[in-house]
């Protein structure tokens, strides 16, 4: 999430990370990490804040005035929130194709390659 200030839209929040700003804190499914309430005055939340609490890494541009928040790690998992859009390939031996969700539950290792 590319920040302009560390003053974050609740809405724009919620919308973006897919993390929920409850009177119980941060949710994310059943997840929920409790937040102190001066972390979200009003119509923003402080992004420092919630970089402390859910793991995001929080970055800073100086040369561009600007802040990126990364992803949650709760949980000591990294990427809780990310998730795979859905990939069709052609296989490389018979050229059907191939669903990745058919994977899902299993640790795939995705290996990617250019020529460039």
């Amino acid at each position: 999430m590319i920040l302009t200030s560390l003053a974050v839209d609740r809405a724009a929040f919620t919308e973006r990370t897919g993390w929920e700003l409850r009177p119980e804190g941060a949710c994310h499914g059943d997840i929920c990490v409790p937040l102190p309430a001066e972390a979200a005055p009003g119509s923003t939340i402080d992004a420092r804040m919630v970089s402390e609490r859910l793991g995001m890494p929080l970055l800073h541009d100086d040369d561009h005035g600007i802040w990126a928040l990364g992803p949650a790690s709760v949980g000591g998992t990294a990427l809780v929130t990310a998730a795979l859009p859905n990939i069709t390939l052609a296989d490389i031996r018979t050229g059907e194709a191939f669903d990745f969700a058919s994977l899902r539950g299993q640790k795939v290792l995705l290996l990617a390659w250019a020529s460039w």
